[in-house]
């Protein structure tokens, strides 16, 4: 079975996706979600929470809420470019903000995805953000809203 592109951090295995958002029913659907398609899911219901999920093996993508509790989103992405071993990771914003396209970009997002979205344009972006296999302008090749 051809698992497509070997993950960019160059592990063996699943790619990982880190998924942070503050409600608990859209973490979970998202990590039911993307764990049913054969990602190895990690959650996180802030940036604090999520900086500790970056170690020992970073993820192949990041799908992050902005507006949190303890640790914000543009908080957490300025701490995750600050370190060089987590600086490439790529993240996808993922917020109801009708300006987030903008935010995306503020935070050097690979893309974005609108709230609410469907779950074909979900699976769609992220393969799109995985198998980019550099940084795609933000709100352009990954950028959807539904």
């Amino acid at each position: 079975m051809d698992s497509g592109p070997q993950p960019r951090n160059g592990w063996r295995g699943s790619r990982v996706i880190l998924v942070v958002d503050d409600d608990p029913d859209i973490l979970e659907a998202l990590a039911e979600i993307l764990a049913g398609e054969g990602f190895e899911v990690r959650a996180a219901r802030h940036g604090e929470e999520a900086l500790a999920h970056l170690s020992p093996r970073p993820p192949d993508l990041v799908l992050l809420d902005l507006m949190m509790p303890v640790m914000d989103g543009w908080e957490f992405a300025s701490r995750m470019r600050k370190n060089p071993d987590w600086a490439g990771i790529p993240i996808l914003v993922v917020s109801a903000d009708r300006n987030v396209g903008v935010k995306a970009k503020e935070i050097g997002a690979i893309g974005y995805l609108t709230k609410p979205f469907e779950l074909s344009t979900l699976l769609d972006v992220v393969n799109r953000c995985l198998n980019s296999g550099a940084k795609a302008d933000s709100g352009r090749s990954a950028q959807a809203s539904a």
